[in-house]
């Protein structure tokens, strides 16, 4: 089974897809925040300017480039300017904690991190420093520091303080030597094959997975939802609910650069001023997860808005995944971060999980995938750990078939998804039993919930002669960690009250029918 990719008018590089778009439309908008835009034209030229900074910097081609800013134009032209040299972009969490930093910057391999002064209020001055051990003693911007042994130099935005740091203007001019020339001649180095960028979500171990896509598979996946959207006289305007550092994200983008479409972009998800955006803007799609479409439909000023016709928002349901669903609830598979967020990009099938062989429509089965926007594997893992011998990549979804359209019945893994973000149990057990001493044992699953999709949920046992205060803890928790990840629920247990298996392991199913029962 094999699906052909679509043509697109020039070879499927980012950075060809920016020229594309600056050529064509080049004074539309590209980004719009709630006080602040850039045209198409103004994004090329800026990220050329920083572009050429970078060069000047000693990167090029294969550098491993961090982005950690709010969604919005910095985040935009880093990105931009890291994929037009030929860098591997590799976006962090706006949501991450200085443990989650240290990771990343470790397992990423990051040689460059670029960053900004203050990101949503957090000064990354002290959150850099809390992240990686030995920053703070640094005597000068280039760094080595056995904590993240590849980082050499942290560009900060908005002035520093700091000896470690190395500020960044991107409005500078170019250092001596490069040339518009020269960058172009760059740029024409950068071939579809190339990696572009690495997006980690949580993985089923402790360390976080790094989805690898090269640029082919950015622009030929996204390609789909900039035609469906089409590129005509009334561009689109997308409001993008979506992190940009996350695969809905560049999703959006890469379909933006593809049809002239506007992105409206706010640094946080407020519900009130996202209406405000999207009334003054007039937007044509809001794209999010079913949640946050709910968000902005349940505002207290929803029903007093001007706003136009926009499917999920003020046309049909919150969740179009559900429409025409073969079974209530059960919605049509919405793609994954291995796909950048396209189902339609890749052919598929369904089997039996354990003989391999193809189930009928209707019947579950265990979704694998293969095709032009499957990615190009994970980061620093091997061909074989990733895919099987035809080229399978096997989701550990369960799914049905039905008109030859998979249906999301739920995960054949542990994975939790709250509120559309993916948190490995693992992750969140090992942190909260090396960082709280109270903590003996920690257990968390996902239980089912109305808002969020599924609970958080920990199920914790204190260490002897220690009390455990949940709320406490939690609060504690996010100052280290992603606010998603943290547990919703905790519930507290006595060690003789774990149920284990022989195997010396706990027995989560046995966990998962109490927690039920308690409900």
């Amino acid at each position: 089974m094999t699906i052909e990719p679509p043509v697109v008018p020039f070879p499927p590089t980012i950075p060809n897809a920016l020229h594309h778009a600056a050529t064509h439309w080049g004074g539309r908008d590209f980004i719009v925040t709630p006080d602040r835009r850039m045209t198409y034209a103004q994004a090329d030229d800026a990220s050329r300017r920083l572009a050429e900074q970078l060069l000047g910097a000693g990167l090029g081609k294969g550098t491993r480039v961090g982005v950690l800013f709010p969604y919005g134009l910095e985040w935009v032209v880093t990105w931009l300017a890291a994929t037009r040299i030929g860098a591997l972009a590799m976006p962090l969490a706006t949501t991450y904690r200085p443990a989650e930093i240290r990771t990343v910057l470790r397992i990423g391999d990051i040689d460059t991190l670029i960053t900004a002064r203050t990101v949503l209020g957090h000064d990354m001055q002290d959150m850099l420093e809390a992240s990686v051990p030995g920053l703070a003693d640094a005597d000068g911007p280039r760094l080595f520091l056995t904590d993240a042994p590849f980082l050499r130099a942290v560009w900060l935005t908005d002035g520093s303080d700091r000896p470690w740091a190395t500020p960044v203007d991107f409005r500078a001019a170019p250092p001596p030597g490069v040339t518009d020339a020269l960058l172009r001649a760059v740029e024409a180095e950068v071939v579809p094959a190339d990696l572009a960028q690495v997006t980690y979500t949580s993985g089923s171990t402790a360390d976080p997975k790094g989805v690898v896509h090269t640029h082919g598979t950015v622009v030929r996946a996204t390609a789909a939802l900039a035609a469906l959207q089409g590129a005509g006289e009334e561009p689109p305007k997308f409001f993008c609910a979506f992190p940009f550092f996350w695969i809905g994200g560049t999703l959006v983008l890469g379909a933006a650069l593809q049809s002239g479409a506007s992105v409206l972009v706010t640094e946080r998800f407020e519900p009130g001023v996202v209406l405000d955006l999207i009334e003054a803007e007039q937007a044509t799609h809001v794209l999010g997860w079913p949640t946050l479409l709910q968000a902005l439909r349940d505002h207290s000023s929803f029903p007093g808005r001007t706003l136009p016709s926009i499917p999920g928002l003020t046309v049909g349901p919150a969740d179009v995944a559900l429409v025409e669903s073969p079974v209530p609830g059960i919605p049509a598979h919405r793609g994954m971060s291995e796909t950048v967020g396209n189902i339609a990009s890749v052919a598929h099938r369904v089997v039996d999980p354990d003989t391999g062989a193809a189930v009928s429509d209707g019947e579950e089965g265990e979704l694998l995938i293969r095709g032009y926007g499957l990615m190009h594997g994970y980061y620093k893992q091997e061909r074989a750990d990733v895919f099987d011998a035809d080229g399978w990549f096997h989701t550990g979804d369960r799914v049905f078939l039905h008109g030859g359209r998979p249906y999301f019945v739920g995960r054949a893994t542990e994975m939790v998804k709250s509120r559309g973000a993916n948190v490995a149990p693992r992750e969140v057990e090992l942190f909260l039993e090396e960082h709280f001493e109270e903590v003996l044992y920690a257990f968390v699953l996902g239980m089912p919930h109305v808002e969020r999709g599924e609970e958080v949920t920990a199920v914790l046992v204190a260490a002897q002669g220690r009390a455990i205060d949940p709320d406490d803890m939690m609060t504690r928790a996010r100052e280290q960690i992603s606010g998603y990840k943290v547990p919703t629920r905790v519930e507290v247990w006595d060690e003789a009250d774990v149920p284990w298996l022989g195997s010396g392991k706990p027995d989560r199913l046995a966990i998962r029918r109490r927690l039920e029962g308690e409900e």
